[in-house]
């Protein structure tokens, strides 16, 4: 599987990966999120950019978030 990356408005390489955490009720919930780095440490596992998301960028300091689309 290929790795999804974006370059933010400041230049910066970004890598997308997943991570599947349990929830305080016990539900399990994958979360998305970016990281310089493309390894996969401490669980976080390099991914595509699911299908019905988008990127959104933070025009103040550049923050990379994923986004649902509706």
């Amino acid at each position: 599987m290929a790795t999804y990356t974006h370059t933010n408005s400041k230049g910066v390489k970004y890598f997308l990966h997943y991570k599947d955490v349990i929830l305080r009720g016990g539900r399990e919930q994958r979360i998305y999120f970016f990281a310089k780095a493309e390894d996969n440490s401490n669980g976080r596992v390099p991914t595509e950019l699911p299908e019905g998301y988008s990127v959104v960028e933070n025009p103040r300091n550049g923050f990379l978030t994923v986004k649902k689309n509706r």
